[in-house]
């Protein structure tokens, strides 16, 4: 709807570290970035200041620079590794002549480039136009002239005014056809929940190994590639687990260090799988030297969304790339396990993944050996309708022995549905 002029081919990329402010970008991942949209960094210039200029980001000096290298590199945009204003981005550009982008701008490209579901792109249009909003005015010399000419006259709209108008337009569709979307994932989800189906949801900070993982667990195609954000769509598989019958497993959008709010807002959508999931499984980049930053990183988008009280499980992924480094499961002191470390290319260490997926998506299974009177003959056959009997022992007393494994929820329908209270239920402790 929008003209938008191409990001060129070569890029000069700008970094600055200020005193003033913590959590600095890292000018390594802004390089990976810039290459995963299709660009090729030419020169990079770094400084550093107390705090951004409010005119240009940069100083004056530091501006000449970026000229320089512009010129001398023959570059077609300038990228920040920051976030700039709208009145900044405008006063680089009408200094530089070139196209400047801000690290906002970088990542909806590559979400442009990726969403592959009509979601997806609608998702990232959404994103983009909100970016867009507060850009318009930017070097375009007939915003601001009053419209003429034929069927065109009348009390005067500027082109600025219409642009504007329209966009607002077209976010309000998009919202519309994106809340019909969230309404169709939560009949699905809701079906899910009736069916008593646990997801498990992989997150993660971006090329952590999610999607190659995925493909390992789910024997799926998902695409993967050593770059960020190769999946944007949510892809849902359906697996079975011993013991526990058939799981959803979702593979998501990979997070990132300061990962843009309108983003997260636009992805709400598709984040809500993680929000509804029974088990997370975070993903993590071992080899990454920046592995604990990620991991604050990815617990603070998750806060941000509501899905900081799942349970999860880290799974410290790629230990491939780790000297001597062997497959292993660590739990906490109540046993549970808390941390998986595997290698999703080579395979090692999956059978104890799927083995700490199992015991912690069955936290909330009963197992129990019931002793059955003659008059539990109603219990027992919903037990037996349910397909949770696992062995059966008739006693010469007239009892029987059942040992039903089913989740926690079914076991106390079951009994509501028998009309038994669970304190009446009689267990027999010589097989507990």
């Amino acid at each position: 709807m929008f003209e938008r002029p191409d990001v060129g081919e070569r890029a000069v990329l700008v970094h600055i570290d200020f005193t003033a402010h913590d959590g600095t970008e890292d000018p390594g991942e802004f390089r990976e970035l810039v290459t995963s949209a299709g660009v090729e960094p030419v020169s990079t210039v770094t400084g550093s200041r107390k705090q951004p200029s409010p005119r240009f980001f940069v100083g004056e000096g530091k501006l000449e620079e970026i000229r320089d290298a512009v010129a001398a590199n023959e570059a077609d945009v300038v990228l920040f590794n920051h976030a700039l204003s709208p009145r900044q981005e405008r006063n680089i550009e009408q200094e530089l002549k070139c196209r400047v982008l801000d690290r906002t701008g970088v990542i909806l490209d590559i979400f442009a480039q990726r969403a592959r579901t009509h979601e997806g792109k609608l998702q990232v249009e959404l994103a983009q136009l909100d970016h867009m909003s507060t850009r318009l005015v930017r070097g375009w010399t007939h915003l601001e002239r009053q419209k003429g000419g034929i069927g065109l006259r009348g009390p005067g709209e500027t082109q600025l005014e219409t642009d504007r108008r329209l966009l607002r337009e077209r976010i309000k569709s998009i919202h519309k056809r994106l809340e019909k979307v969230r309404r169709q994932r939560n009949q699905g989800r809701r079906a899910r929940q009736r069916a008593d189906i646990p997801t498990v949801s992989l997150v993660g900070y971006t090329n952590a190994g999610k999607s190659t993982l995925f493909n390992r667990i789910t024997t799926s195609s998902v695409y993967a590639a050593d770059q960020l954000f190769a999946t944007l769509d949510p892809t849902l598989r359906r697996l079975e687990l011993p013991d526990i019958g058939p799981v959803v497993m979702a593979d998501t959008v990979g997070f990132i260090r300061h990962l843009p709010h309108k983003l997260v807002e636009a992805f709400r959508a598709t984040l809500e799988e993680t929000t509804q999931a029974t088990l997370l499984l975070h993903i993590i980049d071992s080899h990454d030297p920046r592995r604990d930053e990620n991991i604050e990183q990815v617990e603070e988008v998750l806060a941000e969304i509501g899905a900081d009280d799942i349970p999860m499980l880290q799974v410290f992924n790629k230990i491939d790339l780790l000297e001597n480094f062997t497959p292993r499961i660590e739990r906490n002191e109540e046993g549970i396990p808390v941390r998986a470390w595997v290698s999703a290319v080579t395979g090692e260490g999956l059978d104890g993944l799927f083995d700490a997926i199992v015991e912690r998506v069955a936290e909330d299974v009963v197992h129990h050996f019931v002793l059955l009177g003659p008059a539990d003959g109603k219990l027992r056959a919903l037990l037996h309708e349910a397909g949770s009997v696992l062995t059966e022992e008739h006693r010469e007393t007239g009892d029987t022995v059942v040992e039903v494994r089913l989740q926690n929820r079914d076991w106390q329908q079951l009994l509501s549905r028998a009309g038994v209270n669970e304190k009446s239920v009689r267990l027999d402790l010589g097989h507990a």
